[in-house]
């Protein structure tokens, strides 16, 4: 009986995992999966790994991972205790200085970042040290976030199996990692007006702290931060919509700046 449950379970899922690789695919939006059935987050991180494999089964190949609700205000405001990470694609890769087309999104928003590149295997429970050792080198970056569900309305669990809304990213320049990343102001422009500013001390108090986080929620599921993947440590702002015809930057204090222009309709 159990066997044929399991069964049943998988096409239920491979089901949602094509509902939203489709969706992401198409630019449009679907409705909640929460809404449709009880899911858990175990499954939707199941989904998740799914959907993505749909990616990689057209050439895709995977750039790294990305971390959300890392701020404890955004945890708070979604109810939940623990951070939640998605996986990034070399599909999802916006040029530094490049364009992007609002027609590939549903409802696009964007947040300023810190990346890491990650330069040895991690996985687990690891220190601070470990953390600082495994970095190969720091980024600052812009996030380019779309949740594919109706209004852009979701549970934790929602956004896990829509891979946490990930789409794309800017990289800027590769600096070496300085010992201090604690408190860097990071101003995000659109057409050079300030918009959203904050601080990388708002990313889990400290952007090293997504690398230990990251490890260990990583390592939950399987997986493990490998050499040349990015990681994105989390957003340092509220996240803010895009409209045609912007340019929007980020300048990260130590680190430089990067960003992209939005296509106008």
């Amino acid at each position: 009986m159990s066997h044929n449950h399991n069964k049943h379970e998988k096409m239920m899922l491979d089901q949602y995992a094509a509902v939203l690789d489709d969706a992401a695919k198409d630019a449009q939006s679907v409705t909640q999966l929460t809404e449709q059935a009880p899911i858990s987050l175990a499954d939707a991180y199941d989904i998740q790994k799914r959907s993505i494999a749909c990616r990689y089964h057209r050439g895709e190949r995977r750039t790294g991972f990305k971390l959300g609700f890392t701020s404890k205000a955004k945890q708070e405001q979604m109810g939940v205790s623990d951070l939640i990470w998605g996986r990034l694609t070399d599909a999802m890769i916006i040029d530094d200085g490049g364009a992007i087309d609002l027609a590939h999104y549903v409802h696009p928003r964007v947040e300023p970042e810190i990346a890491f590149v990650i330069g040895k295997p991690l996985s687990g429970e690891i220190t601070a040290e470990q953390a600082l050792d495994a970095i190969e080198a720091v980024m600052p970056a812009l996030e380019v976030i779309d949740s594919r569900y109706r209004n852009f309305k979701f549970s934790h669990i929602d956004v896990v199996a829509d891979n946490c809304s990930s789409t794309g990213y800017v990289l800027g320049p590769r600096r070496e990692k300085t010992r201090d990343l604690s408190d860097l102001k990071m101003v995000m422009t659109v057409d050079g007006v300030p918009v959203a500013e904050g601080s990388s001390s708002a990313i889990l108090d400290h952007p090293l702290n997504s690398v230990i986080e990251a490890a260990r929620c990583l390592a939950e599921y399987g997986e493990t931060l490998q050499p040349g993947d990015i990681l994105l440590a989390g957003a340092a702002t509220a996240a803010v919509a895009l409209a045609p015809g912007q340019s929007v930057a980020v300048e990260v204090a130590g680190l430089g700046g990067c960003g992209f222009t939005v296509k106008e309709d």
